[in-house]
């Protein structure tokens, strides 16, 4: 009896949750849906989730062909999204690894303090960012905005807290054999944080992609725009054109989806992992 109510309530919240995520798919499947039709059947009620006509190629060309240099944009936010979210990974699992395996003097009291500066908002520190950028002449560069993005106390923590589950079993073993610590970071402590890393990968990417404000603030020159400029730009001319901006911002999240897709089997299994362990 205990097993059929065990099952029973499993099948409920199944079913709970698959209407729930269908709940929240409507709004992509709308804009997929609008990204194909011609402007004046957008807007028609009821709504035709498979539209009778499709205007694809139109909207793609002028999207991606139009005078708006969306592709440009597009490859400059790939290029700063992935270099941004490799150091991050690099330097957040160094520095998460020596505030967890590696015993120096102070390093709880030095983990506290960078711990102090998450309460700090970005908006904050925006002005004496931007007279630092311009005094080492990167203003109006992808570097500035790389400089600025590649450390993350959030990630370092996340880090930290994972590889504090890491049994020093496995380092002591690996140190008795001769292995030295980058030896026992790289191949044994890398492997095993391997669905957080995914999982920072992925946060990282979002943020970096989605990030507005500081290629707003430190460029000034369109060729360097990222996405989210372009996105603006694309708005101002194609403002009452509901279709054209439906297919951008569907081509503005395709690379975001890529990276989940490609990342998601380490999460899953992070979250597989942990269930057992607890």
């Amino acid at each position: 009896m205990l097993y059929i109510k065990k099952n029973m309530t499993k099948l409920i919240t199944t079913i709970m949750m698959g209407l729930l995520s269908v709940f929240f798919m409507i709004p992509f499947v709308w804009m997929l849906s609008s990204a194909f039709k011609y402007e004046k059947d957008v807007m028609r009620f009821p709504i035709e989730w498979i539209p009778k006509s499709v205007n694809v190629v139109y909207n793609f060309k002028a999207v991606w062909m139009g005078k708006v240099p969306f592709l440009q944009t597009y490859m400059n936010s790939i290029k700063i999204s992935i270099i941004v979210t490799l150091i991050t990974i690099v330097i957040s699992t160094m520095a998460a690894y020596a505030f967890t395996k590696l015993r120096f003097r102070g390093r709880n009291l030095v983990f506290t303090a960078l711990l102090s500066f998450m309460i700090i908002p970005d908006q904050a520190t925006l002005i004496p960012r931007f007279m630092l950028i311009r005094w080492l002449g990167l203003y109006d560069t992808h570097a500035a905005l790389i400089l600025m993005s590649m450390f993350s106390i959030y990630f370092t923590f996340l880090l930290r807290q994972f590889m504090v589950g890491i049994s020093d079993e496995y380092l002591e073993a690996a140190r008795i054999d001769g292995a030295g610590q980058l030896r026992i970071f790289s191949s044994i402590v890398i492997p095993l944080c391997r669905p957080v890393i995914a999982t920072v990968a992925i946060i990282k990417f979002i943020w970096s992609w989605n990030d507005y404000q500081n290629p707003l603030i430190f460029l000034q020159t369109k060729s360097l725009y990222t996405i989210p400029l372009g996105m603006t730009l694309f708005r101002d001319d194609y403002t009452t054109n509901d279709a054209m901006m439906m297919m951008a911002s569907l081509s503005a999240i395709i690379p975001l989806l890529i990276v989940f897709i490609i990342l998601q089997k380490q999460v899953i299994n992070g979250i597989a992992l942990g269930g057992v362990k607890g």
